[in-house]
């Protein structure tokens, strides 16, 4: 091989890209989610709660309870102060991202909710 061919990447023999590994649910993880400053990551898990981590340390800020079925979908709101979230038991749950505290539960889907986003305005 010509000697300016070089072969890559060279990384480390150990290199790894996982930066951090967030334990802390009791069941498997559907969904992940940053905010949009990237500061924080909200997850969904089949444990039936959602939490909000500092992405920098890893700490768990919040853990959101009041779904009754496994969290399959979460969203930021575009300011990030708030958090939707979509479960198995039909319900869409609008949180307070500070708190903690849910804001509004949206009712009347006939299945489970995979799916949530909010608007950009």
């Amino acid at each position: 091989m010509p000697w300016w061919i070089k072969r890559g990447p060279e990384v480390e023999a150990n290199w790894s890209a996982t930066l951090q590994t967030l334990e802390g649910h009791s069941g498997p993880v559907y969904t992940v989610a940053f905010s949009p400053d990237g500061k924080q990551l909200a997850s969904g898990s089949f444990d039936k709660t959602v939490r909000i981590w500092d992405v920098a340390t890893g700490a768990t800020l919040q853990t959101l309870e009041g779904h009754s079925g496994p969290v399959d979908a979460v969203a930021f709101s575009p300011d990030g102060k708030q958090l939707a979230s979509g479960s198995f038991d039909k319900t869409v749950r609008i949180w307070d991202v500070a708190t903690g505290a849910t804001l509004q539960t949206l009712e009347g889907h006939s299945g489970p909710v995979d799916a949530v986003a909010f608007s950009p305005d």
